[in-house]
Parts: structure tokens; C-alpha cells; sequence
């Protein structure tokens, strides 16, 4: 178990002859600490974890990381005292250890417990459908070894070292999302991950506005196979060009997946099966697995493939693997709710991209009933965003019977749903989700499935809460 006494070898390179406290957890919201845990006390924009060190430890936190003295009368180490000194006694009562730099404190921390753990490490990254593969490929994953993952969205430079100091010794594989917003990101998280296996999802216009453009996204996923060791295996998107090309900056084992025959993993005859999941057959090396797994809409079948092709690298029986992939646990994003009048509610508020916007309303298509789009704007697409909005106009006007637009940016949406042939009577354009609330508890009837898709800062969860029934 991570003691007092690694965090002072990480941090000082020498270790003391005591281990002191256990620690049970590292966070970086104090109302997160139980008994053991180490929180991290981070400046931030609008609150300062220092004001928080006393709640940490009243809380059972046994260590607080500091880059200045908190308030309360908290025992305090001082990094360069205990460096100089080369000795340190520990006690029981929690300290405060004062660094330069709390984040970069915690990452050396990270780095170094890393390098103790023997744990084989699954990165993954992509523009769409990080979260969910990650989800699948753990689940797959745990039918044979002890497997940790990153909790919810813990992808960057602060989420993924809080995920390694969770690791114990019984850890056999961890799973680790790598969330990218600028050039050289995914690349400092390999160098704390240390990652065997990288899987590349797809690329898209996600982040563009931060990127800058999509030529800088795909050098920053390819962070991630160029960080793979020569014993390593790149798992990549034959159907994807952008991520296929990268095979050719790896020196690991390449290992495609996709729909094609050419793939070493190939899937072919899906079928969707609205929210009974998706039907498909997987094909490998000669054999042949008919799978009918609970994951929702046809775009799934990647997923699949990405946890499946895991599984295969990682020797599982394709028993193990079947099993991973039919676990109820998996299906992460979409969740379908009933609302009072009956109609179906089809809550993919996480987030959205244009690609993960078709995707959902290629899934909306294979559902019966009456279907209602619900699109807020999608957001940080840069120079792709018109263009972004347009595509999921276009998709909208096919698929959907009624389209209701969420926000100034959504009125390119509904710009291209008309130029495609979509009635105006079928369009509602809102400014915000309270009037879509307003709009659809008047109108919505037991024969409606209503998709509900938009950017995370559109806040469109809230008609999602607003509708559900809550019998």
C-alpha cells in the first residue's frame, strides 16, 4: 500500500526508515477524503484547496499536499528542510507537506508509484467514445484479471495521476482514458502511465477550437502509439484513415480493428436492435462469434471491437470475452427514461461532437415511435464549426419527424435541416433548455422518442430531469 514514506521518496529521493500512514485514497475535493486519504490542495479560479485542508482532515485525510501554509495548526514538513536534512521523523498526526508545486507534487508522486506497480497499462484516447470503450475494455478485462480504470472523467493531468495512486499491489491491469486538449498532453500522461497496450478510438473535430486544427488533434493522439514500447501493441481504427497512418509512427505490434476484412478484427452483418443492443459477428484468425450484446445503436459495434481486440492481445478465452462484453454495466452514456406522459426519452447529455451526434442519430433512426430531436450546440469546434453543425443538420432532416434546436450556434442545424428538405413547421428553434422543457411537457405523447444530445456547458441534462418520470 502507498505510505507516507513513498510520497517522500518520490518527492526527495531518499526514504525514511519509518512508513508512516497508510493511504487509502488521494483527492483533491476535501468532501471526497475518508479515513487515509491524501488530498491534494490545488489553486483554482474560484475556490483555493487550501481553504479546505482542515475539512480534509476532519474528514479522516491523513496527508495534505500544499504549495503554501493553509489555515488551522496543521504539523507541517517543508520539502527542501526534509531534503537537506535527509531524515525525518513521522508521526501519526496528519501533516502537511509543503511543496512548490501541489500538482506537479502529485504527478512525481504518480510517476513513481507507477513505476513500483506491476500493472500493464491499457491507454486509450480518440475524438469520440474514450469513455465507453474504456468502460467495456475494463469490463472485459475483469473477467480475468484484477483491473483498475479512471472513475468517470479523471483523463488529464490531474485525473490520471489521482487514478495511479489508487493502485495496489493486487492490481493486475489498469485501463486508462487520456483526454486531449493541446499538442504534447497525451504524451506527458505516457510519461506517468508508462502504457503497454494504446487503443486509438477514432478522429474528429472535438477540441479543434483549442487544438487548433485537425492536423495538430491527430500528432496529439499519436502520442500515444509513438509512447508504446517495441513489445507493445498499438490497437488502432482500420476504418478510420487518420488513425490507421499511425501504424507508421510505432515502433509496437499493430493490431487493426474494424468493419473491413483487411482488419485483423473484423465485424460484419451488425444489426441494431433499438434498445434490445446490437447484433453483429466478430471474425478473427478463421473463427467466427455471433454476439448479441446490450450496448445501444449500430456505431457500438466499434466499441466491441476496440474491447474485444483487447481481450485477444491480452490471451482472454473468447468466453471471458463475450462475457465482458454482454456485462449490463457498459452502456455508460445513453440511458432511456420514461417521462409522464409515456414518450421516450433518450439521454446522451454527456457531451457531443458531430461525429458522436450522427452516431446518435443513427441510433435514433433504428427506434419505432415518433422521432423528435432534441440538438443543443456543440461547442470548442473552432474553424470546423459551421461545418460540424451543417453535418448534424443534414443527418437530422433524415432522421428525424421533429427537430427542436438548443442555443445561437444550433441555428445552423436548423439552417441545413430546412436546406435538406425539412419542413419549417418541424422546426423549433429555443434559446435555451428551459423553453424546450416548456415546449415538450405540452406536447409529447406515448409515441414520441425523443433523443436529447448537446455540449456539456448547454446543460441539457436539465430536460433530460425535467421530463423523467419520477414514479
Amino acid at each position: 500500500m502507498l505510505t507516507l514514506a513513498d510520497i517522500i521518496e518520490a518527492l526527495c529521493e531518499f526514504r525514511p526508515s519509518e512508513q508512516g500512514s497508510v493511504i487509502s485514497d488521494a483527492v483533491i475535493d476535501s468532501r471526497q477524503a475518508i479515513p487515509g486519504s491524501l488530498f491534494i490542495a490545488l489553486p483554482g479560479e474560484r475556490l483555493d484547496g487550501h481553504d479546505f485542508v482542515s475539512d480534509a482532515f476532519d474528514r479522516g485525510a491523513v496527508i495534505a499536499l500544499v504549495q503554501r501554509v493553509p489555515p488551522g495548526d496543521h504539523t507541517l514538513l517543508d520539502l527542501e528542510s526534509v531534503r537537506s536534512k535527509k531524515d525525518i521523523e513521522i508521526s501519526d498526526d496528519p501533516v502537511c507537506f509543503l511543496v512548490e508545486d501541489s500538482l506537479v507534487a502529485l504527478q512525481e508522486a504518480a510517476r513513481f508509484w507507477r513505476k513500483r506497480q506491476d500493472v500493464r497499462v491499457i491507454g486509450i484516447t480518440g475524438s469520440v467514445g474514450k469513455s465507453t470503450t474504456k468502460e467495456v475494455v475494463a469490463e472485459v478485462l475483469n473477467k480475468r484479471y484484477r483491473t483498475l480504470k479512471n472513475p468517470g472523467n479523471l483523463n488529464n493531468e490531474i485525473g490520471l495521476p489521482l487514478t495511479i495512486m489508487r493502485m495496489t499491489e493486487g492490481h493486475e491491469r489498469a485501463v486508462l482514458e487520456m483526454g486531449f486538449y493541446v499538442p504534447g498532453e497525451i504524451e506527458f500522461l505516457c510519461e506517468i502511465a508508462d502504457p503497454h497496450i494504446g487503443v486509438v478510438t477514432n478522429i474528429g473535430t472535438v477540441h479543434a477550437e483549442r487544438a487548433g486544427s485537425i492536423e495538430a488533434i491527430v500528432k496529439g493522439k499519436t502520442e500515444l502509439v509513438e509512447a508504446l514500447p517495441e513489445d507493445g501493441v498499438a490497437i488502432l481504427n482500420y476504418d478510420d484513415e487518420r488513425v490507421r497512418q499511425m501504424a507508421k509512427q510505432t515502433t509496437a505490434r499493430v493490431f487493426y480493428y474494424g468493419l473491413s476484412p483487411e482488419a485483423d478484427l473484423w465485424a460484419d452483418e451488425v444489426e441494431g436492435l433499438g434498445l434490445e443492443g446490437i447484433q453483429f459477428r466478430l471474425h478473427y484468425e478463421g473463427e467466427t462469434v455471433k454476439m448479441h450484446i446490450p450496448l445501444i445503436g449500430r456505431h457500438s459495434v466499434h466499441t466491441a471491437l476496440r474491447a474485444a481486440a483487447v481481450g485477444l492481445v491480452e490471451e482472454l478465452t473468447w468466453q471471458e470475452i463475450v462475457e465482458g462484453l454482454r456485462s449490463e454495466h457498459s452502456q455508460l452514456r445513453l440511458v432511456a427514461v420514461r417521462t409522464e406522459s409515456g414518450a421516450l426519452l433518450l439521454d446522451d447529455t454527456y457531451n457531443a461532437s458531430p461525429q458522436s451526434s450522427l452516431a446518435a442519430l443513427n441510433m435514433l433512426e433504428e427506434l419505432e415511435g415518433n422521432k423528435i430531436a432534441v440538438l443543443g450546440d456543440m461547442l470548442e469546434l473552432g474553424p470546423y464549426e459551421q461545418q460540424g453543425h451543417e453535418m448534424v443538420g443534414v443527418r437530422a432532416a433524415q432522421v428525424a419527424d421533429r427537430l427542436i434546436t438548443v442555443g445561437s450556434r444550433s441555428q445552423m442545424i436548423a439552417s441545413a435541416a430546412r436546406r435538406a428538405g425539412m419542413a419549417d413547421d418541424l422546426i423549433q428553434e429555443c434559446k435555451s433548455s428551459d423553453d424546450v422543457i416548456e415546449m415538450l411537457q405540452q406536447t409529447l405523447s406515448d409515441v414520441d422518442v425523443v433523443l436529447v444530445k448537446g455540449s456539456r456547458g448547454m446543460q441539457m441534462d436539465r430536460i433530460v430531469s425535467a421530463l423523467e418520470t419520477t414514479s
